[in-house]
C-alpha cells in the first residue's frame, strides 16, 4: 500500500497550523506536506517534524499573493525576478526540513499577454528553477490543474506538462500527479498513471466531485492504489482534499486502501 501524507494546509484544520503536525502523527500518518512554510520559522517547523517522528514530503515554491487570488507567478511576465528569488527561499526552507522535492505552480494566464509570451516566461523561470533545485539535489515538480477550479491555469492536462518538460530538456524535472485534478479535466487515470509513470514523482488524492476524502464520490481509489502498487511506487500520496466533518473521523477509507485482486495479479 503507498505510504500517504498528510496535507496540512487542507487537513486538521481543528487546530492551528502548529499543532497540526502532532495531530497527524497522532491519527497514523508518517509523512506530511502542506502548501508554504514561508509564514514560519523553518528550525521551528523542523523541530515539530523531528518532536512527532514526521518526514516532510513536499511543498511549494512561493506562488505570489496567494490572497488576492495569485496561483503561482512562473506563466507572468516581468515577475522573473521576484521568481528567483522565491526559489532560493524554497531551498532554504527544504534544506531546514529534509525535503526532497518542491512543487511549481505555473500561475493563471494574464489575458493581455500571447501563447508565446507566457511559454518562453514559463520556460525561462522552469530552466532557472530546474537547475537552482538540481545543485541543492531537489527535484522540481509541476502539476496540471483544473481549470475548473482555477479558470485560465497554465498547466491543465497531463501530456501538457510532459511535452513541456521534454521539449525544454528539464532534466530535474517531475510530474506531480493528482487525481483529483486530472479525473476533473481528462479521466482516464489508470491509463495515465501507467503511461506517465516514469514521469511521476508524487501523487496527491481527493475525490470528485466535492474534492472530500477518497470513498466520497466516483473515483475508485482501491482499485488506483492497487494499480501504484503493481507499479512499483515507492514514493508519498498527499491527501490534499477537504473533511467533510472531522479529519480524524473521516480517516476511516484508508483502511480499504488494499490492492483488488485484479490488481494484485497485474504484472
Amino acid at each position: 500500500m503507498p505510504r500517504f501524507a498528510a496535507n496540512l494546509t487542507m487537513l486538521f484544520n481543528e487546530h492551528g497550523f502548529l499543532e497540526r503536525f502532532e495531530a497527524a502523527a497522532k491519527a497514523g500518518f508518517e509523512g506530511v506536506e502542506y502548501l508554504f512554510p514561508y509564514d514560519y520559522d523553518a528550525q521551528d517547523l523542523a523541530r515539530r517534524l523531528k518532536d512527532h517522528g514526521l518526514v516532510q514530503v513536499l511543498h511549494h515554491l512561493p506562488a505570489g499573493d496567494w490572497a488576492e487570488g495569485e496561483r503561482g507567478i512562473a506563466c507572468l511576465p516581468g515577475r522573473e525576478a521576484e521568481f528567483r528569488d522565491g526559489v532560493q527561499r524554497a531551498i532554504h526552507y527544504a534544506k531546514a526540513l529534509g525535503c526532497p522535492q518542491l512543487n511549481c505552480l505555473a500561475g493563471i494566464v494574464p489575458a493581455d499577454v500571447t501563447p508565446g509570451d507566457v511559454e518562453a516566461t514559463l520556460a525561462t523561470n522552469l530552466k532557472y528553477a530546474d537547475a537552482e533545485l538540481a545543485k541543492a539535489d531537489i527535484r522540481l515538480l509541476v502539476e496540471a490543474v483544473n481549470t475548473r477550479d482555477i479558470p485560465g491555469f497554465a498547466m491543465h492536462r497531463t501530456a501538457q506538462v510532459v511535452a513541456f518538460i521534454e521539449k525544454h530538456a528539464l532534466v530535474n524535472t517531475w510530474l506531480q500527479y493528482d487525481a483529483y485534478h486530472m479525473q476533473v479535466m481528462e479521466g482516464d487515470l489508470t491509463p495515465t498513471l501507467t503511461s506517465q509513470f516514469a514521469r511521476i514523482a508524487h501523487v496527491q488524492i481527493a475525490d470528485t466531485p466535492g474534492r472530500n476524502e477518497p470513498g466520497t464520490g466516483e473515483i475508485n481509489y482501491p482499485f488506483l492504489m492497487g494499480r501504484l502498487d503493481a507499479l512499483g511506487y515507492t514514493g508519498w500520496v498527499g491527501c490534499e482534499y477537504k473533511p467533510r466533518a472531522g479529519t480524524t473521523e473521516g480517516l476511516a477509507w484508508m483502511k480499504s486502501m488494499t490492492s483488488s485482486p485484479g490488481e494484485r495479479e497485474a504484472p
